[in-house]
């Protein structure tokens, strides 16, 4: 899609000008430094707060270990900032505090961009973060053969030498787009769950909403309030009313940690556990509009050819589609596996042990990414005696 095409074009670019300042400004050294400011982000960096990290640029603690925190962001709040408004505090989905700082009392209709991007700021004000932002980080790699080296973290803000990495960068920034024949013949107009706004932008306009995820059925209830929707998935929703904490979901989250062990693509712990029967999924069947389609075959012109020959009209279609980890920027490392991922086991990489990926795989829940962090920084300390 051009929105990818797009992204890589800006990364060629932002290489080609760490690139040229090589020369002209040495690296900075740093004991760790975490990429992404999300949940997982600030949860290690907390962590390395509370084990007697300073901040980099501090020198009030003369000996101390140091860490860094690089954000891509233009401001706090990961990626909660660019959720759409109508995501209220009632319906976000497994908000789960950082740590050893309350998510204060809010109203459920609260925006949750309002909430939380405000309470991760606080946050951050709070243990003296100093998160480093906008910073994006172009590359790391290895400074040297040493295997117990330096890692080198190359940005469009001069270059790091870490001695460990923690990549806490999420999957915001890039939205899965599949690909179908005839997608680029479609007159109406296409969108990712990522460029959400508001479903009034739709009214009067048949929406096809493709996906099975959390969020195509929190979209599908808040549009056809407005307008017509037609929902198709890739394969049957499977509808579990079970709580979290059960054996099963356990078991689930397991095999996710499973699949980043042998280096798979880690995909979604919904993608194995199945939906649940949340309070907007109740709502679209009590209105009748919970109806799963079978995927379409085809895109035309003006709507979508489905399996049996019938066609459906459509003016949008919304891909709720999902993402895919952020870490691009760790390709010169050469982790990635013939099967699409990285090895990853208990957060860090099996391949090299100096970087560590939270908030990848079965971590990618908010108390999955506290954790994780947390984890982390436990095993970075006891490798540094």
């Amino acid at each position: 899609m051009r929105h990818e095409k797009g992204g890589a074009r800006e990364q060629r670019r932002r290489r080609r000008v760490v690139i040229g300042m090589h020369a002209a400004t040495p690296p900075r050294t740093v004991d760790v430094l975490v990429i992404g400011a999300g949940q997982a982000g600030l949860s290690a960096a907390y962590h390395l707060r509370r084990r007697g990290f300073v901040p980099a640029d501090d020198p009030s603690v003369a000996g101390a270990p140091t860490f860094v925190v690089l954000d891509a962001e233009t401001a706090p709040g990961g990626a909660w900032q660019h959720r759409w408004r109508s995501l209220r505090m009632a319906t976000v989905n497994g908000i789960h505090e950082l740590p050893g700082f309350p998510v204060p009392p809010a109203d459920p209709a609260s925006a949750s961009v309002d909430v939380l991007p405000a309470y991760f700021a606080d946050f951050e004000s709070r243990f003296d973060l100093r998160v480093r932002r906008p910073v994006v980080v172009v590359a790391v790699r290895r400074a040297d053969d040493d295997p117990h080296g330096a890692l080198r973290v190359e940005t469009d803000h001069g270059v790091w030498l870490a001695g460990h990495v923690i990549n806490a960068t999420g999957t915001w920034r890039r939205p899965f787009w599949p690909h179908y024949p005839g997608q680029e013949t479609f007159r109406g107009r296409q969108l990712h769950v990522h460029d959400y706004v508001s479903a009034a932008e739709f009214a009067g306009r048949r929406v096809v909403i493709v996906g099975a995820g959390i969020s195509a059925v929190q979209l599908l209830e808040e549009i056809s309030r407005v307008t017509d929707t037609f929902w198709v998935t890739r394969t049957e929703v499977r509808w579990d009313a079970a709580e979290f904490d059960t054996a099963a979901r356990v078991a689930a989250i397991a095999g996710v940690e499973e699949r980043v062990r042998r280096g798979e693509a880690p995909g979604s712990v919904i993608s194995v556990t199945g939906q649940h029967w949340t309070p907007w999924a109740r709502a679209a069947q009590e209105r009748g509009v919970l109806v799963r389609h079978p995927m379409f075959e085809r895109i035309e012109e003006h709507g979508v050819r489905m399996p049996d020959g019938s066609f459906e009209p459509a003016d949008v279609i919304l891909w709720a589609t999902g993402f895919r980890a952020d870490i691009a920027h760790l390709a010169p490392l050469g982790l990635r596996t013939p099967a699409g991922g990285i090895r990853v086991a208990n957060g860090r990489s099996l391949d090299e042990p100096r970087l560590f990926l939270i908030g990848y795989g079965p971590s990618q829940s908010t108390v999955g990414a506290n954790r994780a962090g947390r984890d982390a920084v436990r095993a970075i300390v006891a490798e540094r005696g």
